[in-house]
This record gives C-alpha cells, structure tokens and sequence, in this order.
C-alpha cells in the first residue's frame, strides 16, 4: 500500500539529528519499502551516514540545506529567518507537490508556524490542533488539541471534535467513534462558556458525531472515549502530567526492585511480565503527533526520541498518507457545510 509515496524529512531536527533520523530511516525502510525519502540537511553529513546503509541510500535524495532551525528558536523567528533551513524547505517540498507528507523532530512551535503559514488550513477548519494517542485500559484513545492552541473557542472545539472522529475512522478503523469534550466535570453546568457551548452545538447539531458528552481527566486513562477534545493549554498539561507520571511510577519500580535481595530476586521472577508492561507503556510506539487540519500532513516527532521511535513517527505519516486522510476531511467539511446558526447557537448543516 506505502509503494510509490514520497516522504520528506526535515533531517537536522531533533537531540540526536541527524544520525538519529538515519537509523530511524534504516527502520522505516524496512518497514515501507516502497517509501521515497526526500532528506533536507547537511548533504554533508547526510551523505556520509547514508553511505553506511547502500539499501537506504537507494531510497533517498539528499537536499543540501544551510540552516537549522534551533531548539530555542521563537517560532516568529523561524518563520522570519528560517527560510533556507532544513524544516522550511522540507515544508515547502509538501507545498509543492514533491513530496506526500513531512516529518520533523524539531522545534514544535516552529514547525507549527512555518507548517500553517506554508501549507495553510484546509477548507472549513480556522486552526490546525496536535493530535496523539495515550494508552488506556480499553487501548488507545486519540487526544486533541495537545499545545498548538492556547485558547480556544466553541468553533475551534467542534472543528476538532470533526477532525478527531474522522481519523478514528479513516486511519483507526472504527465504526462510531465516541468523542467527549474534556472539562472539570461531568455535569452539565461545569466549565467555562466555550467548552459548555462547544457540547450544546455537538449535542444538538445535524453533525454524524457519536458524542458522550463532558469527560474528566481520569476517563483519558479508562478510555471512557475513543476521541477527547480539549484546547491546547489543557491538553498539553495532561500530556506533560502522563509522561511524568509514567518516569515517577518507573523510578518508583526501579527503587523498589534494588532495595533487598528478596525484591531483586523478585525482580527476576516477574521480568517477563515488567518487560511486557514496559513495552505496552514505550513512549515511542505512540510518538508521531499529528498536525490535523494542514493542507499537508505533517507529523512532529518528539526531539528526544530515538531511531524506534522516529520510524513510528515515519509509520504516521505513512498511515495517514495510505487512508487519504486530508482528502477524507475536505470531503467531510464539504458534506457538513458547518455554517453558524446564530439564533440557536448551533451548526446546522
């Protein structure tokens, strides 16, 4: 299904770029044969570390650019002197029509400005949202927005709200994805005025929604919802607080473990099963987040990931690409036609 798609990389972005892209790359190639990669850096380097891996070699270009966008670079001014750097260019190929989809482990914010201002929204959809996937006791459950909108409104919620339920559809699979809106209760009077206002228009609309209704942090975990909504500020802290809470319980582990010589001998009796729950909980199975409502896909790798986990963040972008995803929200929108209905405070189609 990968054969004949073409991907670019922004090749110098991340902790460990570019060596970590490479053999992040070796990965994907093996996985996606039939994957063309369009690599932007140092041709240099990228050179030099591809002549290591023949069998890869033959499935890239190379793109010499002369700059890197840094880690700490403000995203007005990536957007401003970034222009000849590895991520703009490698934006630009998307824009262009050279290459399917972009993947990047560089500056978040930067890569969000230059990606909105390159490839603009799609039809219908006033603000891209970063969208990923947390584990849960039911399996995964696909979370947005996680950090590209602050502040949000009603309007922006229910675009996410759209855009969440056709991934889970399209690229998931599922029948009827149920969507909740993130918020400090379950009860109808709870939360501010956008998110209240947010659940009367998905509640009372004509939109093809399965909605559950307000959702509290612990049902992120349960998988009490296949898709939560939430603005940025909101979803970013649940994001941070998981990954935390994920290092502290294995600190806590570790400790535990080494502390006599009965733990430790317990320790070896029950490594198969601490072996499979580290697996279920490897941060890199679920990195990839998605930038949904580009017109373009692109996929933000975490910076600090490594060759595991960039070739998932790769896999995204492939499985996006594979289940036409863009061309499956334009079509969305365009059969929605989400126009405000002022009087009852609702979309009507």
């Amino acid at each position: 299904m990968s054969k004949g798609h073409i991907i670019a990389l922004d090749a110098m972005g991340g902790d460990q770029a570019p060596e970590m892209v490479i053999r992040g790359l070796e990965i994907a190639h093996e996985r996606f044969p039939g994957i063309h990669f369009l690599l932007f850096g140092d041709s240099k380097r990228l050179e030099g570390l591809l002549d290591e891996t023949p069998a890869l070699h033959k499935a890239c270009s190379v793109h010499h650019t002369v700059d890197v966008v840094s880690a700490e670079a403000k995203p007005s001014q990536a957007l401003r002197n970034g222009g000849e750097s590895s991520m703009r260019v490698a934006i630009n190929s998307v824009r262009d029509g050279l290459a399917e989809g972009v993947v990047s482990a560089g500056n978040t914010g930067a890569l969000m400005a230059i990606a909105k201002f390159v490839l603009k929204t799609l039809p219908g959809i006033d603000r891209p949202a970063i969208a990923s996937f947390f584990p849960t006791q039911k399996g995964e459950t696909l979370m947005l927005d996680l950090g590209a909108n602050v502040e949000c409104d009603s309007d922006n919620l229910v675009q996410f709200a759209v855009m969440g339920e056709v991934f889970a559809r399209t690229v998931l699979g599922l029948d009827k994805p149920s969507i909740g809106l993130l918020n400090v209760g379950s009860e109808q009077r709870k939360g501010h005025d956008s998110v209240r206002r947010a659940r009367d228009i998905l509640r009372h609309s004509h939109l093809p929604i399965r909605f559950h209704g307000f959702v509290e942090g612990d049902d992120i975990a349960a998988g009490t919802v296949d898709v939560i909504v939430t603005d940025g500020f909101s979803g970013n802290i649940a994001l941070k607080t998981a990954e935390g809470i994920v290092h502290l319980y294995t600190n806590y582990l570790k400790k535990a473990y080494r502390a006599t010589l009965v733990s430790r001998l317990g320790y070896l009796l029950s490594r198969g099963a601490l072996q499979r729950l580290k697996s279920r909980l490897d941060p890199r199975i679920y990195n990839g987040a998605m930038l949904l409502g580009l017109n373009g896909i692109v996929v933000k790798s975490h910076g600090g990931t490594d060759a595991v986990g960039f070739a998932n963040a790769v896999g995204v972008a492939v499985d996006m690409i594979n289940n036409d995803f863009n061309e499956i929200i334009k079509e969305e929108f365009e059969t929605l036609n989400l126009e405000p209905d002022h009087d009852s405070q609702a979309f009507v189609l």
